[in-house]
């Protein structure tokens, strides 16, 4: 049981990985057959792992057609950010009550470390540690749930952060910045615009992100 188990995690979190960065096209009918021999795979633990990644949002499944890649949809994209939104500006609320000194201090010894320029990173390792700082302020609010959540819908926005990371590395940092001394004078108000303020994207941003999402799958690859 425990073998299997471990094998159904191994596939479930590489086509979890395959599916963040579009590896499939949006709308592409998944081969099962071809991507357990990739994998090198039975197919009944990766079909559980499968259906695992449609419950999560990252698949879809039609009967008697078999698995497919989500496909690029602007208003779930938009309602994933605002549910974003909601869950961080509820974080951060919690955050100013619960949060002790040194935790807070280790946010800020985390944005010294990581400083406000690219350094030559990826998109993906910008928001990677775009990701940690948000996470850390909702690992303050001692709420495993709340967290989940965060996770996976952190999961489903990620191609189209990677894509809006290229330009925003500073202004990302001057905003983390003051959020957290908001945080840190535990004025949760002022947390809660902020975070509002820098996690928020307009229906018309979003369009945007996912015409530039088509142009990196199908033109580059």
């Amino acid at each position: 049981m425990t073998r299997a188990l471990s094998s159904v995690d191994r596939l479930y979190a590489a086509v979890k990985d395959m599916a963040i960065a579009f590896a499939f096209k949006p709308g592409e009918r998944i081969n099962e057959v071809e991507l357990a021999r990739r994998l090198g795979a039975s197919r009944t633990p990766l079909r559980e792992g499968l259906n695992r990644l449609v419950a999560e949002g990252f698949l879809t499944f039609e009967r008697g057609r078999g698995f497919f890649c989500r496909e690029f949809k602007a208003r779930e994209i938009f309602e994933l950010y605002q549910l974003r939104t909601v869950i961080e500006v509820a974080a951060v609320r919690l955050a100013c009550e619960q949060a002790g000194e040194a935790e807070v201090e280790a946010l800020a010894d985390f944005l010294d470390r990581t400083g406000p320029e690219s350094g030559g990173r990826s998109s993906e390792e910008l928001v990677a540690l775009d990701e940690h700082f948000h996470e850390g302020i909702m690992a303050l609010t001692r709420n495993a749930e709340m967290a989940k959540v965060l996770a996976n819908v952190n999961a489903r926005i990620k191609f189209f952060r990677w894509i809006d990371m290229d330009t925003k590395r500073r202004q990302t940092q001057n905003e983390h910045r003051a959020i957290l001394d908001a945080l840190r004078a535990r004025d949760a108000d002022l947390a809660a615009g902020l975070v509002q303020d820098h996690i928020g994207r307009r229906l018309d941003q979003i369009t945007a992100a996912i015409k530039e999402g088509y142009s990196r799958i199908y033109m580059t690859r």
